[in-house]
């Protein structure tokens, strides 16, 4: 199911499914709200226990869940965005409930610790978008960059038509302090944009859209937030690093088991994300470790593109999870369905 279009007028709920630390950043987060509304015309609002600082919702995960809930259920609120990532959503999974997701089917807009929540939507049968937070691209220095802004409107705003996603003109991973309101109007260092690797692959390939963060998926493997075979079954698979910055053997590792479950040997394709964090040399073991672990899985055939603009480096893309993807390495083109 496609959820509603959020155009100009929409109202927003701001979701702390993971971390609270936005109460120490408000600052950032009143920049975000702004920026959001000058770009993109939404109101962002905080869902009821949104601002209760860290150490609520640390100890009460079931009000995160019942904030997500709020906002499918309220008429009045027509899209949710995670306010920032963390690293215990699957905490919730106790607390969800997937029909409220299928009975009122809104868009949702998050990443990395957020793999949760998309996958539980996608669990429920409806699309889910991997993208910017609140407190991160969209609250950017010195405002949304229009790459960001672009990728919102294809996936979020316009009426629904295939895009091709594009490589970013210049990216960036500084990092500055968010508790410096001073720095907000700051623009961060970005360096030219360098294109997609396409690391094997020669012919067209197409299927519906499903990923997330390798790490939260590790934590979400054999517990009920894991999608069912059928899920995983000719999907173009979008898997992002964080900024705990895992090794390239790490990363193989969990490949293996995406090959021992019968993931790879049913994927239409694969798209990774650049990886925050990594120097050239672990680059490339990283596209060795990657071309392996295919090759075991009886895939050398399958098309991979690597350094797309997703996850947790700047500018990033909006996926539409669900959706339908093309990947066409001759062209050297990535298509999407939102």
């Amino acid at each position: 199911m496609r959820p509603p279009r959020l155009p100009p007028g929409s109202r927003v709920a701001a979701l702390s499914l993971s971390s609270g630390m936005v109460t120490g950043v408000m600052g950032r987060y009143h920049a975000g709200v702004r920026q959001v509304a000058g770009a993109l015309g939404w109101e962002v609002v905080p869902a009821p226990n949104a601002l209760r600082g860290p150490e609520y919702l640390y100890a009460h995960p079931e009000a995160r869940a019942d904030d997500l809930h709020w906002a499918l259920t309220q008429p009045d609120i027509h899209g949710l965005l995670s306010i920032i990532g963390g690293d215990d959503s699957i905490r919730l999974l106790p607390h969800l409930r997937p029909d409220l997701v299928r009975a009122h089917p809104k868009a949702f807009l998050g990443f990395s610790d957020s793999t949760v929540t998309l996958l539980h939507f996608l669990r429920a049968g409806v699309m889910a978008y991997h993208g910017p937070a609140l407190l991160t691209d969209l609250a950017e220095n010195a405002g949304i960059r229009p790459f960001v802004l672009d990728g919102l409107r294809c996936a979020l705003v316009q009426e629904p038509r295939p895009f091709d996603l594009s490589p970013a003109p210049e990216w960036t991973q500084a990092t500055v302090p968010w508790e410096d309101v001073a720095l907000q109007e700051t623009p961060r260092s970005f360096a030219p944009g360098d294109g997609w690797v396409w690391l094997q692959g020669a012919a067209p390939a197409e299927g519906h859209l499903v990923g997330g963060c390798l790490e939260v998926l590790d934590m979400l493997c054999g517990t009920p937030g894991w999608p069912a075979p059928d899920l995983w079954r000719g999907a173009v698979l979008a898997l992002e690093t964080s900024e705990d910055v895992p090794a390239p053997t790490q990363v193989g590792y969990w490949l293996r088991n995406y090959a021992a479950q019968g993931i790879l040997a049913g994927a239409a394709g694969l798209m990774l994300a650049r990886p925050r964090g990594y120097s050239a040399e672990m680059k490339a073991e990283l596209y060795a470790w990657v071309r392996r672990v295919l090759a075991e899985a009886g895939r050398p055939e399958l098309p991979v593109v690597a350094d797309v603009d997703f996850g947790h480096t700047s500018p990033q893309l909006t996926l539409p999870l669900g959706g339908r993807a093309r990947l066409d390495p001759g062209a050297g083109r990535v298509t999407v369905w939102p």
